[in-house]
């Protein structure tokens, strides 16, 4: 057996944070507008379209995500790597900061009609509202005890797709992330 020294190690909690901290600030920076990053010209302007949405449904995801770290997820003792924190972080941070970059540019080009942003946005509601059930329900499986079971639909409609998958909140993230994208006319 070989054993090696990871380095620094952090424990899930804090690594969740600065995975989900980083993100919602970056968004925000664009949001508003701070200098440098567009032209001075529009330093601090507000954008003449509707991006507010999307700034909201950023900040509601990452704000629930903060909040099920701190009360639904529990974890283990375990640890992860600094080097590896820094891989996630640079991954959450770099991402929103390229998706609010073109989302809240002064040239941004909005979605062609309202149909279009409230059906996606609709779909947003429900996959966050679904990704929150499935976790509550996976926090639910193991009780005082040291057993695990396996996770089953209730009668949460949300918990229904365990029916077709085993990673729901996966499925879920994933929707949520596609209705942004569609809400927004925005691939990234």
């Amino acid at each position: 057996i070989y054993f090696r020294d990871l380095g620094p190690q952090l424990g899930w909690t804090m690594v969740f944070f600065a995975e989900c901290i980083g993100p919602l600030l970056s968004y925000l920076l664009f949001y508003f507008r701070v200098p440098y990053i567009y032209s001075n010209r529009y330093a601090f302007t507000s954008s003449p379209h509707p991006v507010v949405l999307a700034c909201a449904c950023h900040t509601f995801h990452y704000i629930k995500r903060l909040i099920e770290t701190i009360f639904v997820h529990r974890f283990s003792h375990g640890t992860m790597p600094l080097r590896t924190i820094v891989r996630n972080c640079a991954y959450y941070w770099g991402f929103s900061a390229w998706l609010a970059y073109y989302i809240n540019h002064p040239f941004y080009t909005p979605p062609y009609g309202e149909l279009q942003v409230n059906c996606a946005l609709v779909i947003f509601v429900m996959c966050e509202l679904g990704n929150f059930s499935i976790h509550l329900t996976l926090n639910n499986l193991r009780g005082d005890s040291r057993s695990r079971s396996f996770p089953v639909p209730t009668k949460n409609p949300f918990t229904w797709l365990f029916f077709l998958v085993s990673c729901p909140n996966y499925t879920y993230e994933v929707g949520a992330w596609v209705s942004f994208s569609i809400m927004t006319q925005c691939l990234p």
